[in-house]
């Protein structure tokens, strides 16, 4: 097992580029199973979640060729629609899979999936979802085993108790394009990632009306054609590395990215006084003055995104005065804050709330990561705090941050990976 060692202290400067995003790599991997014929999807991020894809697809007899930042994915000889537990259970992203193969089989079995221990995060709507489409839905040993002779075009509300679902979405989506009749999924997550999903199936030949907004109108079609398709930039990775500027007092520019997938967080950052400028195509974002304190409320997107909460913890927990994080989406994703408590921070818990008062200085320690994005966020205090600080159970890490210790070297920090003897 490996750990992240870090020498805090150092001011973060130049140029990164982005990689391409995981939340939208996993569902259009699995849309590849719509059709027989073959798919190339570019600008893949190498990461273990995209790994993990890529076996599944071999599992269920999908040919696969993955070279660098490349999947080709022909799934003309797939004979089986059942995901095993054994690569179902590292990856919540894999309930995907349950639309598609429904789809095109007329029946699915995807054993419950695995992930980060974020808190709950029930497949309810998802089921909901098929099961208005005409699907037979039963839960059998710890898989959802799903039938249906004919899926129906319906209308489908897709509201849950913290609002749209982003992969129930994208699995009611991929369901419908290939449904008799016409589908209006109310209440659809919004998300760039979903838009990119949508925009995928569209090359292939879907219908679909109201990307980007709470109601989508799908008409299905009878097949989908194979298509070479480019994913967009990682929102979420483009974010943390601008928190990382904002920390280290840097200068740091993003290539190619789109600030207006994080309008949300850009705002709040601006509000405690970073500097964020985009020109080109490029984002510049620099630290020139003491931050000051703010309010943060996690929500479905355009909201302040979930993914990104702990990286603004991280920040918070540096700037001076009272700001309190409030956590809309998964109100038990804190795990991280015993271990930035760990580090000297103040953060205290009420509810679903953090209150955060900011101190002068934080100080290394050995701490340890709990799901993906408690991993960034314990990086980015490392590289302020005074001293090493050590990031274990980085496997974590791995799932969503392609070359994270590679990319922050070449800023400048003082950051390596090296084996955990413990």
């Amino acid at each position: 097992m490996d750990k992240i060692v870090i020498q805090g202290g150092n001011r973060i400067e130049g140029i990164v580029e982005v990689s391409g995003a995981k939340n939208a790599s996993l569902p259009i991997l699995a849309a590849t199973t719509l059709t027989k014929e073959k798919c190339v999807i570019k600008n893949v991020p190498q990461v273990a979640d995209i790994f993990t894809m890529v076996k599944i697809l071999k599992s269920l007899g999908a040919k696969v060729q993955h070279s660098g930042h490349t999947v080709e994915v022909d799934t003309s000889n797939i004979k089986t629609p059942v995901l095993s537990y054994k690569l179902v259970s590292t990856m919540r992203g894999s309930i995907c899979f349950l639309g598609p193969l429904l789809a095109r089989f007329g029946r699915a079995e995807v054993s419950f999936p695995g992930g980060c221990v974020i808190g709950p995060r029930p497949i309810d709507l998802h089921i909901k979802g098929i099961r208005s489409l005409g699907a037979e839905v039963r839960l059998e040993h710890g898989y959802v085993v799903a039938n249906a002779k004919e899926l129906k075009g319906t209308r489908i509300y897709l509201g849950g108790a913290y609002g749209s679902s982003v992969l129930g979405t994208g699995n009611i989506m991929m369901a419908a394009v290939l449904a008799k009749g016409k589908t209006i999924i109310e209440n659809a997550a919004c998300e760039p990632e979903v838009v990119d999903l949508g925009n995928f199936l569209k090359k292939m030949g879907a219908k679909i009306e109201g990307l980007g907004s709470p109601s989508i109108e799908i008409e299905g079609v009878k097949k989908l054609s194979g298509v070479t398709y480019s994913i967009i930039p990682d929102r979420i990775e483009a974010g943390t590395y601008i928190m990382a500027s904002a920390m280290t007092k840097g200068d740091v520019t993003l290539k190619n990215f789109n600030l207006n997938m994080l309008g949300a967080m850009q705002d709040k950052l601006r509000e405690a006084g970073v500097s964020i400028h985009e020109k080109n195509g490029h984002v510049r974002v620099r630290r020139e003055k003491v931050l000051k304190a703010v309010s943060v409320t996690t929500l479905p997107y355009p909201g302040f995104p979930t993914d990104l909460q702990a990286q603004m913890m991280a920040l918070l927990c540096i700037v001076p005065g009272i700001s309190v994080i409030t956590e809309k989406i998964y109100p038990e994703r804190f795990m991280h804050v015993s271990e930035l408590n760990r580090m000297g921070a103040s953060i205290m818990l009420e509810g679903p709330s953090a209150i955060v008062s900011g101190t002068k200085r934080l100080s290394g320690a050995p701490v340890m990561a709990s799901d993906l994005r408690a991993s960034a966020a314990l990086v980015l205090a490392g590289l302020v705090a005074e001293g090493d600080t050590e990031v274990s159970r980085v496997y974590h890490l791995d799932r969503g941050y392609e070359n994270l210790v590679g990319k922050l070297q070449n800023l400048g920090a003082k950051i390596r990976r090296e084996k955990d003897i413990r």
